[in-house]
């Protein structure tokens, strides 16, 4: 059996305050698949997590997951070599091609 070494999972100031802007009742799910999804191989690219190849992402995030209802909620992280730990950089509202983190619009 493979042991499973669990990440720690670490938010930007900041991110405190991208969450604000969200609406309250999908904070539970943005929680929740967090730590689902990144307290365990947050480096391997899945569906709904995927690496910032062509540019890094808000606040030089190298990696995006996607969660909560249609997909809509953007998580931006970056996975510091040789440490088992996760730093959740920013989280967004994608809204079609427009991004929304802390009710502003980000452009690259």
């Amino acid at each position: 059996m493979t042991h499973r070494v669990a990440f720690s999972i670490i938010y930007a100031p900041e991110v405190s305050r991208h969450v604000d802007a969200l609406e309250a009742k999908y904070h539970g799910v943005i929680q929740r698949t967090i730590h689902e999804q990144l307290s365990f191989a947050p480096g391997k690219q899945t569906r709904n997590r995927k690496p910032l190849e062509d540019q890094p992402g808000p606040c030089g995030a190298s990696w995006e997951l996607r969660c909560g209802p249609a997909n809509r909620f953007r998580v931006f992280y970056e996975l510091p070599p040789e440490a088992r730990e996760v730093w959740v950089l920013a989280i967004g509202v994608k809204d079609r091609d427009r991004l929304f983190i802390a009710g502003r619009e980000f452009e690259p």
